[in-house]
């Protein structure tokens, strides 16, 4: 066992201040008051008063510390995104594949099962994220590429049978009958870079879509006879929305109105991150085209932002600052919250006894200086 004392611990939506965490075998066994005193331990590690946090779950990462999963779905490609990503707290994440060809989704789902089989830390699944999109919504996606849902391309999606899948669809690319199908597999199923109208958006809700990709973009938008896709997202308490706040994607005010509209346990943080997380990299290539980094922003030629150059750490800060959420309900959309909508919310994403012992310590300001995954830790220097 390891005691990490002296610690400010937020769990159950609080900040503890001068407490000790117990880990066990790579699970948290109990948080006690600092002065308990404990048998077995074989190490202790003063925090310094520092914040314990639990790990950032980020369930859209394409790229980072230089690397796009598109361009080499290995296992070598998503080690090194999970290093770069870990470095700014987070400690689980879904490699995620934009719209491409099937024999590159049908690469990286192996490459995701090697890396989860083999122990690459962090790796929770994966996220396909198209190709069954509609092109009025195709955003920075190849839409030369997009292609319609049918009976074989369930059997392709629901194909990983390690860790937890994600699919972002296009409602109305399919039918409400492949959608259950889908479902029926235990894959998570998104709506996202869709024009559906709110008729087909809640026919794709009864049928098993349970969230909705990038909030606000790339998604039919509120009008005041025909709802779309944010106002069928924005009426419903029970639909996950994951959001993209880097000052680019969405206004605050939206940000707000979101909140205004749904329980905020409802509403999760994304990076949509890119390759120049943790480089100082200006440029990359995606679908052929130059896409450039200026300013933490990600556009191509045409301006179209492509992805992010956000982290998880500045992501929290963001939903501070632009949503006035309070520092815990911040770190619970970047990790209870996304842990809950992949159905690993009894294990992940929270400080609680029994879960797996994902950590971050923070100084006040949230500078990452330590993490735990499964309790093995990592100094963030």
């Amino acid at each position: 066992m390891e005691a990490l004392r002296n610690a400010c611990v937020l769990s159950d939506g609080a900040f503890l201040e001068s407490h000790t965490v117990i880990i066990d075998g790579g699970l948290i066994k109990s948080i006690e008051p600092d002065g308990a005193q404990y048998d077995g331990l074989s190490n202790v590690v003063d925090i310094g008063g520092n914040y314990l946090l639990p790990g950032f779950v980020d369930l859209q990462v394409n790229g980072g510390g230089g690397v796009l999963f598109n361009d080499e779905p290995s296992v070598d490609t998503i080690r090194r995104i999970g290093e770069a990503h870990r470095f700014f707290g987070t400690t689980s994440f879904m490699p995620t594949l934009i719209t491409d060809e099937a024999r590159v989704m049908e690469r990286a789902i192996l490459a995701v099962r090697e890396a989860i089989e083999i122990g690459v830390p962090g790796v929770l699944g994966i996220h396909l994220e198209g190709p069954y999109l509609n092109p009025e919504k195709c955003g920075a996606h190849d839409a030369g590429n997009f292609r319609t849902l049918d009976l074989a391309a369930v059997d392709l999606l629901s194909s990983l049978d390690l860790g937890r899948t994600l699919v972002t669809l296009a409602p109305e690319m399919t039918n409400p009958e492949l959608i259950a199908s889908l479902r029926s597999r235990n894959v998570v199923v998104s709506a996202g870079h869709t024009n559906a109208g709110f008729k087909c958006i809640q026919e794709a809700f009864d049928a098993g879509v349970t969230g909705v990709t990038h909030l606000f973009n790339a998604m039919s938008n509120i009008t005041a006879r025909e709802p779309g896709v944010v106002g069928a997202a924005l009426d419903n308490d029970e639909l996950w929305c994951g959001i993209i706040i880097d000052g680019f994607h969405v206004d605050p005010a939206c940000l707000r109105l979101a909140m205004a509209a749904k329980p905020i346990s409802r509403l999760f943080l994304v990076t949509d991150a890119m390759p120049g997380v943790g480089t100082d990299m200006k440029a990359f290539n995606l679908n052929g085209e130059s896409v450039t980094i200026e300013g933490g922003k990600c556009v191509n030629s045409d301006g179209t932002l492509a992805g992010s150059n956000l982290d998880m750490s500045s992501a929290v800060t963001n939903a501070v600052q632009m949503m006035g959420v309070t520092l815990a309900q911040a770190i619970s959309m970047a990790s209870q919250n996304p842990a809950e909508f992949i159905g690993l919310g009894e294990t992940l994403g929270q400080i609680k006894a029994g879960y797996r012992a994902d950590l971050i310590m923070a100084d006040r300001s949230l500078n990452i200086l330590k993490t735990w995954i499964a309790g093995v830790p990592k100094s963030a220097s």
